[in-house]
């Protein structure tokens, strides 16, 4: 499916929740892995305010684009964010969703 690129580029960006590694079975502990780059991936949650509205994100980034210094209530810069819309069924249960994805989070003032 198709990503579309998002523009952060007047948004204020904070951390919401630290980040976590990001699992592909919660039962194994098995840390899911990017494709391109081969590093452990991570899920952080960032709130995005921009325009007077804010949301919360949760962002699948590679390990080696989240510094490990990153606390709820940091500001930071989101690079190559991007949205993709996913589908899926197990179970015979049908779920749809977007999952957002960045290149890398990187603390301001750092």
């Amino acid at each position: 499916m198709p990503s579309f690129k998002i523009d952060v580029s007047t948004a204020v960006v904070f951390v919401a929740t630290p980040p976590t590694p990001k699992l592909v079975s919660k039962q194994t502990g098995e840390v899911a892995i990017d494709r391109e780059t081969g590093a452990p991936l991570a899920t952080v949650g960032l709130l995005i305010s921009d325009e007077g509205e804010g949301n919360l994100y949760q962002v699948t980034v590679p390990s080696t684009g989240v510094p490990e210094n990153l606390t709820p209530g940091t500001p930071v810069s989101v690079i190559g964010l991007k949205a993709r819309d996913w589908e899926n069924t197990f179970n015979g249960q049908s779920r749809h969703g977007i999952s957002f994805r960045a290149v890398a989070v990187t603390a301001l003032g750092a």
